[in-house]
């Protein structure tokens, strides 16, 4: 039984970015696997993929994020203790893996983990978050820059910017960039929803995974991610990101979600948990 499995979905990414996150995964004394999962058109990827620990799947087509990865999360349900999802984007230090894995194994009750999002330079990057609303998600990427300060407040409470990012948060939302999951709450609650081709399937798996354990951001330990924000510069990821927010209101409700409310009123006036 592995510690932890982990899978990096590839799409045409630069050969050093994917390097770097292969070599941050694998730079640890755990007993580890790592599926790189290739969703080229080309297999370009296979030569990164020369460490014994690596399983590379090249699957000739787009499966998109959430199926991709699925390949790998539903092997780590009879293979590892932990499935760490992550993006061909980030990289960290030695002893990262190493202290959630500690950390996960002191609490049976957590279901996912996250740790601190550094941008390159340093600065933090504000990945936990509400259940968002249709607002929430409307604002946060159409609106105008003139009539950003209306929405100030809202948006800032939606990313929890009022809360201390240096503490341990208990948060509905965690980032897709680096999940690291209890493959027995896996197991309860299922894999990604492939109906989601890209975007918001990451929001999708965190509320499954908090109805029944808790999810918590960890900033003991700190990982930097480029974050490429691909919709806001492409009309394809766009289309894909409107058809995801789309599919996940329709799933969960648009402004008649109870559950949303309820959650996101606790995680309000209790965040910061005890380690």
């Amino acid at each position: 039984m592995y510690d932890i499995n982990g899978s990096i979905v590839v799409y045409c990414n630069p050969n050093k970015e994917v390097r770097e996150a292969i070599a941050s995964f694998l730079d640890t004394p755990l007993n580890v696997r790592l599926y790189v999962i290739d969703n080229s058109p080309d297999d370009r990827a296979r030569n990164l993929c020369t460490d014994s620990r690596i399983t590379y799947i090249f699957n000739g087509r787009n499966l998109g994020f959430g199926a991709a990865h699925n390949i790998a999360m539903k092997a780590s349900l009879t293979e590892a203790r932990y499935h760490l999802v992550l993006n061909p984007d980030v990289c960290f230090e030695g002893a990262v893996l190493e202290k959630l894995f500690r950390f996960a194994c002191s609490r049976p009750d957590v279901g996912l983990v996250m740790p601190k999002v550094l941008n390159p330079d340093g600065s933090i990057q504000h990945l936990c978050k509400l259940l968002p609303t249709p607002s929430d998600l409307f604002m946060r990427r159409f609106l105008p820059r003139a009539l950003e300060p209306m929405a100030k407040d809202r948006l800032a409470r939606y990313e929890l910017r009022g809360q201390d990012y240096n503490s341990l948060l208990s948060v509905p939302v965690l980032s897709g960039c680096f999940m690291l999951m209890n493959c027995a709450a896996l197991a309860q609650t299922g894999v990604f929803d492939e109906r989601f081709f890209l975007y918001m399937e990451d929001v999708d798996l965190c509320r499954r995974i908090h109805q029944h354990f808790d999810t918590i951001y960890f900033p003991e330990v700190a990982i930097y991610h480029r974050y490429d924000r691909g919709s806001y510069r492409s009309l394809g990821p766009l289309r894909h990101h409107i058809a995801s927010a789309l599919r996940y209101f329709h799933k969960w409700g648009w402004y008649r979600d109870r559950e949303r409310t309820d959650i996101n009123q606790k995680t309000n006036t209790r965040v910061s948990v005890e380690y």
